[in-house]
């Protein structure tokens, strides 16, 4: 159900990263900075989070649904299909990831996006304050998940 993305099945990761990522930020970053997240460059963006000490994970049912990354204690880089979303894949990876941390796990989440909020505070997790604007009214926000 899980694989460790290594560069056998690096492209496939890459390709989850970059649609999503393509998707989730088409309604706040330019056209020209959404289309330039190819498979191509998300690969190379992957490499070198993996060099760096990441450990990237495939979510494969049949097909790939989905991707995230450990380091420590951080989760990251959580992302789902958009055509698979709402299937409860977000939630598997998220538990899946939290078994990999070092420590309580943590994240970050853009200060727009309400349905990955939505998603983590289902799943335990509590604004900390601690905030990285990162232009304008964007900021990307710690989240920690509550020891309850």
């Amino acid at each position: 159900m899980f694989a460790l993305v290594t560069e056998e099945n690096l492209e496939a990761a890459a390709r989850v990263h970059a649609l999503s990522w393509r998707e989730s930020h088409k309604g706040f970053c330019s056209a020209e900075f959404v289309a330039a997240h190819t498979t191509a460059r998300q690969m190379v963006y992957i490499r070198g989070e993996m060099e760096r000490g990441r450990r990237f994970y495939l979510l494969l049912l049949g097909d790939p649904k989905g991707v995230v990354s450990v380091c420590g204690r951080l989760i990251g880089n959580l992302y789902v299909l958009p055509g698979e979303q709402r299937r409860g894949y977000g939630t598997k990876l998220l538990h899946f990831a939290e078994g990999l941390c070092t420590g309580t796990p943590q994240l970050w989440v853009l200060s727009n996006n309400l349905a990955a909020q939505t998603l983590y505070r289902r799943c335990g997790y509590v604004f900390t304050g601690e905030e990285k604007r990162l232009s304008g009214n964007l900021a990307e926000l710690e989240m920690v998940r509550s020891a309850v």
